[in-house]
């Protein structure tokens, strides 16, 4: 699919943001005063400024406040409502802690509860997709939750959390990509299945649907090189996981800490781009494309 750099920043960001405000819930990391506010400033613009990026890829954004509308049957709007009641919940728990130096311990785990949540729920927007085998698995929110807390727990200083969740986070990547190469061939989807031709016998195409460029050919047809696509894994995986588990056994804990952050938002953008360019939807089959 058509990776858009406003859903890259959205999924990237949000996550990191999440998950660091996910620690700062739990308790495990507990400043306050101008501390805490710092903390939970970065955790902020993280957050938001992921929720916002994402409004840059809406159809019409000026009707964004009709994705609350929907929570029953879309995951797209029970994401908005959820993250919403996480940034309240956690902004008076936050409040707590800068202002009156108060640890409102339940306050905090329930905050923490939603903010899991809300990175589960942008996860199954994919996941439920029976139009891009590449996404529908488990292991999807299972890679969404482990770089939400493993960015969170190395944005937020918790380097023992940090060296045991990286590691965890890059496995499921393996994982994903892994199956995720697979998936395709493995859906029983074709040429037949996408024309709904398939009674009719063998099936090639004759020449495409459209001699030009739609809609459908700029968001959901993008092939990758196979061998581009292994190049950009390797940057992703060294400088998403490899970098940051050796940087934070380095002395001067802060500075390799910073370039240990540094290095993996760098490698999870990368992950993301390839996590929407290399997503073979399957209608590109109808315009007769496939991965290359």
């Amino acid at each position: 699919m058509h990776p858009a750099p406003s859903v890259i920043i959205f999924t990237t960001l949000s996550g990191l943001g999440f998950g660091l405000l996910v620690w700062l819930g739990l308790g495990l990391l507990v400043p306050t005063g101008w501390v805490a506010f710092a903390f939970f400033v970065i955790a902020y613009l993280l957050a938001v400024g992921g929720l916002m990026a994402s409004a840059f890829h809406l159809g019409r954004p000026e009707r964004a406040l009709k994705a609350f509308t929907q929570w029953r049957t879309s995951w797209l709007s029970r994401e908005a409502c959820v993250s919403v009641a996480a940034l309240v919940v956690m902004a008076l728990y936050g409040a707590g802690l800068v202002f009156f130096d108060q640890r409102w311990a339940p306050l905090g785990w329930l905050g923490a509860a939603l903010c899991l949540g809300v990175v589960g729920i942008t996860s199954m927007i994919y996941a439920q997709m029976r139009t891009v085998p590449r996404w529908r698995s488990w292991l999807t929110p299972a890679l969404f939750l482990a770089l939400a807390l493993a960015g969170g727990a190395l944005l937020s200083g918790q380097t023992v959390l940090a060296l045991v969740l990286l590691p965890v986070a890059a496995l499921v990547q393996i994982a994903w990509w892994l199956r995720g190469d697979r998936a395709l061939g493995r859906s029983g989807t074709d040429l037949a299945t996408a024309t709904g031709l398939g009674g009719a016998g063998t099936l090639r195409a004759f020449e495409p649907p459209h001699t030009g460029t739609n809609y459908l050919t700029r968001e959901f047809i993008h092939v990758v090189g196979r061998r581009h696509a292994q190049k950009l894994r390797s940057i992703a995986f060294a400088l998403g996981y490899v970098l940051p588990i050796l940087l934070l056994g380095l002395p001067l804990p802060h500075l390799a800490a910073a370039l240990a952050v540094l290095c993996h938002v760098a490698g999870i953008f990368a992950s993301r781009w390839l996590f929407f360019a290399e997503a073979e939807h399957v209608v590109g089959l109808y315009y007769g494309k496939r991965g290359a």
